[in-house]
């Protein structure tokens, strides 16, 4: 009988994946022993020590109400997109302000949209959305 041939004379189909484990599972031993070195901590870094910065300054934090019809209210006082962008614009200069965005869940995109693209026209570079947890 010759290699290759089953007793019917029929050619053999099948592929032999026992190498192919075999050399699968040597890799997955060789990933597992050299994943841990690739870590900073397995390298044996010794880290400076420095003391500890204390920030003085707190963020400035403004909240900004968007209502379900899309309408913007600054302290609960409505305000205009010219005069938010110039509130904004006066506010934006300090880097520790911080723009807080209330919307309400019936909001269109569009018009958050055109809200962070005004804040961020006016300089604002932190912006945060405010929600309720479940």
């Amino acid at each position: 009988m010759a290699m290759g041939n089953n007793s019917d004379g029929d050619m053999m189909s099948e592929i032999n994946v026992t190498p192919l484990v075999d050399v699968m599972l040597v890799l997955l031993v060789v990933f597992i022993i050299t994943a841990p070195l690739l870590s900073p901590q397995s390298l044996k870094i010794t880290l400076p020590k420095t003391d500890a910065v204390q920030q003085n300054a707190k963020p400035q934090k403004m909240s900004l109400e968007v209502d379900a019809q899309g309408n913007v209210a600054m302290d609960h006082a409505h305000v205009s997109d010219a005069g938010l962008a110039e509130i904004l614009h006066t506010r934006a200069v300090d880097p520790q302000f911080q723009l807080q965005i209330e919307a309400d869940k019936a909001v269109p995109y569009g018009r958050i949209a055109e809200i962070m693209a005004l804040a961020q026209h006016a300089g604002v570079a932190k912006l945060s959305f405010i929600t309720m947890a479940k």
